[in-house]
Formats: C-alpha cells, sequence, structure tokens
C-alpha cells in the first residue's frame, strides 16, 4: 500500500471495494480526490449530520458504518493514517417491526407469483426462504450452491463471517429451473450492469406491492417475516439467529456450523406454515 501520506481516499475506496466492502458514492464523490489523512474527525460528523437531513437517519447510521469499515480494512492491510470515523456515535434508531402479516400473505405470493420479470420474482422467492441478506442474495453464485447438500454458502457476510444456509424445497427447485433456464454462469441472478449480477429490484419490488395492495414493506422485512414465522412455528432465539447469520451467538455458534439440520428443518416448516393459508384460496 502506498505511503499513508499520499494515498487518497478514491484509492483507500477503490482497494476496500475490491474485496466486496459496500460505499456509496452518491455521498462520498467529493472525498476521492482529497489525501486520506487530510479527512479530519469534523469531516466524518458533520457528513454524518447532513446524510441525516437530507436522507435519515437510517441511511446516515449505514453510511458511518462504512466509512469506518473502509478504513479499518485499510489500517489492517498496513496503511499508517487513523481513522477519523471512530468515536462517532451512530444516531438512536427505532427497531424496525414491520413483517408480512398472515392476513397479507395470498395477496404477497399472488402478486409475486404475477411478476414476468422472473429474475426479480426468483429473487424475492429466494430472500424470502432463506433469510439472507439483500446484497448475499443478489451476489449468489453458482460455485457456491450445492445441491447434494442443498446448501448455500455465503463465503462472508456482514459480520465477515462465512454462513451456510440450508436451501428448503422451494428453493431448491427455483435453483434447478433457473439453472437449466439460463444455464450456471456465474451469478444466479444476473445483470446488465458492470457487476454482472442484479443489483438494485426496487421497480419490481414496487410492482409487486401495488399489485397486492401492501404498503410499508421493504426488502429487509423479509428476514424479519422469516424469523417471525419460525419463532410462531416453535423455533427458539438460537436457532432464528443462526439462520439469519447474526453474530451474537459467540459460544453456542460451533454447532450451528457443524450441524445445520435443525435449521432445515425449522425453515421448512415456516415455509410450509405461510403456505398453509393458501390452500383454501386456490
Amino acid at each position: 500500500m502506498q505511503s499513508h501520506s499520499l494515498i487518497t481516499w478514491n484509492t483507500i475506496l477503490r482497494i476496500c471495494v475490491n474485496v466486496k466492502i459496500i460505499c456509496y458514492n452518491k455521498f462520498l464523490s467529493h472525498w476521492f480526490k482529497k489525501i486520506a489523512t487530510t479527512i479530519t474527525k469534523q469531516d466524518v460528523p458533520a457528513l454524518h449530520d447532513k446524510v441525516r437531513a437530507e436522507n435519515g437517519l437510517y441511511q446516515a447510521n449505514r453510511l458511518l458504518e462504512r466509512i469506518k469499515a473502509i478504513y479499518n480494512k485499510s489500517i489492517e492491510w498496513g496503511w499508517e493514517g487513523i481513522n477519523p470515523a471512530t468515536g462517532v456515535k451512530k444516531f438512536k434508531e427505532k427497531s424496525r417491526e414491520r413483517f408480512l402479516h398472515p392476513d397479507e400473505l395470498p395477496q404477497f405470493f399472488e402478486s409475486l407469483d404475477a411478476e414476468q420479470n422472473d429474475t426479480i420474482r426468483d429473487f424475492i422467492y429466494v430472500s424470502i426462504f432463506t433469510g439472507a441478506r439483500k446484497a448475499n442474495v443478489l451476489a449468489m453464485r453458482w460455485e457456491n450452491i450445492n445441491f447434494d447438500r442443498q446448501e448455500w454458502l455465503i463465503p462472508e457476510t456482514k459480520n465477515g463471517d462465512p454462513l451456510r444456509i440450508p436451501l428448503v424445497p422451494r428453493v431448491v427447485d427455483i435453483l434447478e429451473a433457473r439453472i437449466s433456464r439460463y444455464g450456471g454462469r456465474e451469478w444466479v441472478f444476473e445483470g446488465n450492469g458492470s457487476s454482472g449480477h442484479l443489483v438494485e429490484p426496487k421497480a419490481g419490488w414496487k410492482r409487486i406491492l401495488e399489485r397486492a395492495g401492501i404498503k410499508d414493506l421493504r426488502l429487509h422485512d423479509l428476514r424479519r417475516t422469516v424469523g417471525s414465522w419460525q419463532a410462531a412455528t416453535g423455533a427458539n432465539s438460537f436457532i432464528i439467529g443462526s439462520t439469519l447469520g447474526h453474530k451474537d451467538q459467540k459460544s453456542t455458534a460451533v454447532y450451528a456450523r457443524l450441524n445445520i439440520d435443525p435449521i432445515r428443518s425449522s425453515l421448512e416448516r415456516a415455509t410450509d406454515a405461510m403456505f398453509e393459508g393458501l390452500k383454501g384460496k386456490e
């Protein structure tokens, strides 16, 4: 890595993007030509405040997390500067409790089935039936799918750890149909952008919600939906945390890595329960 006195923020950003640390160019482009060491402990909270005022506190907090991560990764790799985001506190967030309720499921799945873009449709089905984060599902690679074991390996999650996710039969059927239809080049959900995979399903998501007449539901709420239905079908907090890749499992985490059958059973019960209410409506 270059001398810390010469390296620019843009260099740090490009290095970190290469290891899939996501950053928002929209908010950081004015830093790109700056020498990294000239970005001060006053600059970060000022930007944090500005983004909150213009884009909301959730966006501001996510940006702060990424700035911290980018500097920390650079320091880990030998850059000798300091992290100007250290000590900057996130704005207090209210815990969001939105998920798909039983009375919303029939119209949601009906609208999802009616979606003409099969990449969007399959992406959302895989999201809800795995409970994985949006970024991980978007970047799902065929090489990480094991059809024999019916597992999906996420090499690195938001927490920096790998995660194995059991694939319930409905997800396996979707993936087998996609590989039969499109082949298994690299990405499960291919896109036209520079990344090669689907990047932003926002327009398709909006269509699905409008057809279903559902409001105030975000893609991230699908993770909460899976966890809620797991809880409703008897899963304990450890199983739910293991499914969703929460990092605070500590000493018990090794059991989730060694044996994912309890997670598989819980996911299957949850997805079966979601479809149970649809039988009488067909």
